[in-house]
């Protein structure tokens, strides 16, 4: 242990100044942009359903969340765009070994997300003046593109994510990089996975939220029409990726346990290789030892390597530099595994209810649970990205190019995290405000909220056929 520790502390003293300030700025934006980014991936799909119940039903409650829901889109929207110019910016900035290296190999996924940003924009833009100026399906159809770019940008950052999983695409010839083929590294060989999960983890963050804005409005005894279906629509939402992703989750897992042994082995918290590996539910790794776990034989092996027999490969066959932080790892998997499945068991809890004719809506604790539902996703959703990403360490891309040497060797980064940090916190605050005066004046029975530099509107229903 002693040698392990002159390692790290070695790494540490080695490391560029601006590695530090990197990490943290990196990882405040990102954790920070990720959430909106999911609304901008599930929103639209929500707003889809809700707009075709309209017109199909001539429901007028349908089409007043409809046009409620794009309000608040084209918000959040407009917050997203700073936070994601912010990261374009960023990632030349603070990672200059990175980008200035590999550029061209991450330069395809990066000007395709940059065109469904401006698609989702025209369309958005489209979608939220025509109301009533357009017929009504054409209207519903701005929809649909929107909903595309959301998806199809999303996939882009997320590719790159892989990449650096994955490294592929490329060739280093003399410590140069050579025979370029960036459709080959966007298309690298974990990214469906790894975007399925994220795209899965979208819905489940916006549906759990969204119902959850409902769920807080019915215990404050709003039991109208128009609260069920807001609750309901984004629930049913959640209630499939609540259950698909542990499945996917699953299938990534056993990737991981082929590509980067390490970061299972941390994942599960193995010192040594045991067959079968036992499941650790909590614990931490102090000198070398696990304290306060609870060992589940068999299951270890399983679950991740889905064999009775076959083994998690151990830390101790690991060298220590190329270690990651192991118990931030282990604790942020465990923790999005656990509130994944607890939501899981929750939504299937409601329906099996609702098959019993028995509501859950009526009670006051599942309303109560709906409410906290959305932050927990969230926090699943972020201990998911801590997980992969610190899990990945020392390497930003794997195997080939250590996080270090891709850091600036500013000295001034931190006053860059700073100003960062006083953006964010801004649109924070702003967004909190702006959608907290839009719910005010809804509940005070102003319906058609103005929209910003829009034309004038007439209320929801009179859109000609």
């Amino acid at each position: 242990m002693l040698e392990h520790a002159a390692a790290i502390q070695s790494l540490i003293a080695d490391a560029p100044p601006g590695l530090l300030p990197a990490r943290e700025q990196m990882a405040l934006s990102l954790g920070w942009h990720i959430i909106l980014a999911c609304f901008g991936v599930a929103f639209p799909s929500m707003i889809y359903v809700v707009h075709r119940r309209g017109i199909v039903r001539g429901d007028p409650v349908a089409l007043g969340l409809a046009q409620r829901w794009a309000k608040v889109s084209a918000v959040l929207f407009a917050i997203g765009a700073v936070s994601g110019t912010v990261l374009s910016f960023e990632m030349g900035l603070l990672w200059p070994g990175l980008m200035g290296r590999f550029g061209d190999v991450l330069g395809l996924p990066f000007a395709f997300e940059g065109l469904s940003f401006f698609v989702e924009a025209i369309f958005l833009g489209i979608y939220l003046y025509g109301w009533n100026r357009m017929p009504p399906r054409r209207h519903l159809a701005m929809l649909l593109p929107m909903a595309s770019a959301g998806v199809v940008g999303t996939f882009c950052v997320v590719s790159v994510n892989a990449w650096m999983n994955n490294p592929t695409g490329f060739r280093i010839v003399a410590g140069e990089v050579t025979d370029v083929n960036p459709w080959r590294a966007m298309f690298n060989d974990g990214v469906w996975l790894q975007f399925a999960h994220m795209w899965v983890g979208a819905f489940m963050v916006v549906g759990f939220i969204v119902a959850g804005v409902y769920a807080a409005g019915m215990l404050r005894g709003r039991r109208d029409a128009h609260h069920r279906l807001g609750f309901r629509v984004p629930f049913v939402f959640a209630t499939v990726a609540a259950l698909a992703q542990p499945l996917i989750g699953h299938v990534l897992g056993l990737r991981v346990g082929d590509t980067q042994p390490s970061k299972l082995a941390a994942f599960e918290l193995a010192t040594t290789t045991e067959s079968p590996s036992p499941l650790r539910l909590g614990g931490v790794l102090i000198d070398g030892k696990v304290h306060g776990s609870i060992d589940i034989p068999l299951l270890g092996s399983i679950i991740s390597r889905n064999s009775f027999t076959k083994p998690v490969k151990g830390l101790d066959t690991i060298p220590a530099a190329d270690q990651p932080p192991v118990n931030i790892t282990h604790l942020a998997f465990q923790s999005m595994v656990g509130i994944g499945t607890l939501l899981a068991l929750v939504v299937v809890l409601f329906w099996w209810a609702l098959w019993r004719r028995r509501d859950l809506t009526d009670s006051l604790w599942f309303l109560r649970f709906a409410v906290v539902a959305g932050p927990l996703a969230v926090i699943a959703l972020e201990c998911g990205w801590i997980a992969t990403e610190v899990g990945r360490q020392p390497w930003v891309v794997w195997g080939i190019l250590r996080t270090r040497d891709a850091a600036s060797l500013s000295t001034g980064l931190w006053w860059s995290y700073a100003g960062a940090f006083v953006v964010y916190a801004g649109m924070t605050v702003g967004a909190v405000v702006v959608l907290r005066s839009m719910a005010r004046r809804w509940r005070a029975g102003e319906e058609d909220l103005p929209s910003p530099y829009g034309p004038e509107g007439t209320p929801v229903g009179q859109a000609r056929s």
